[in-house]
């Protein structure tokens, strides 16, 4: 009963209203604050934790699509294919099995890019919630930090207000001295 007093007089004093009334950030920081516990977390860690085995393929699947040597290897494929249907099996008199228009390559392309594309997509909306989550934790680490400065300028204020009184009692003044 005494924590949740304290806890309650804690969010009062820090954020002028009463604990029940706080958001759920702010909450988690005067929880820690009241337990002396940091709010800083490593989101990268939290949130690869909860990645399912497909969401892990997705964002491999994303970070290798947009690689140079995804590009330079999809340029490398595409040329030899077009060379091989061109050139080589034609010249050999042998049926190329993708002649010029090349619809069986575009075919490729095609599914490639209709399946590529929402996988880059969801790998992408992953990284705005990673992104979201790391706003929120750094808002929690500030809300904490300002909280705890105030804190300390009050005990600050305090030591001053009474290092001044008792200045006072003792009968010295400033700017008083003996000649």
């Amino acid at each position: 009963m005494a924590v949740k007093k304290y806890i309650s007089n804690l969010a009062r004093a820090l954020l002028g209203k009463p604990y029940n009334k706080l958001t759920e950030r702010e909450k988690r920081v005067i929880d820690a604050m009241a337990a002396g516990e940091p709010v800083a977390q490593n989101v990268n860690t939290v949130f690869h934790e909860k990645l399912s085995v497909g969401q892990r393929v997705a964002d491999w699947m994303a970070k290798v699509a947009g690689s140079w040597g995804f590009i330079i290897t999809f340029v490398v494929i595409l040329g030899s294919w077009m060379t091989l249907n061109s050139f080589i099996l034609i010249r050999n008199d042998v049926d190329a099995f993708d002649p010029y228009p090349y619809i069986l390559l575009n075919l490729v392309l095609s599914t490639l890019a209709a399946l590529q594309a929402p996988v880059i997509m969801m790998s992408q909306n992953r990284q705005s919630e990673k992104d979201r989550l790391t706003a929120a934790n750094a808002f929690e680490v500030s809300l904490k930090t300002e909280l705890e400065i105030q804190q300390l300028h009050k005990k600050v204020d305090e030591l001053t207000a009474k290092l001044v009184g008792n200045s006072d009692e003792s009968g010295e003044s400033e700017g008083t001295g003996s000649a």
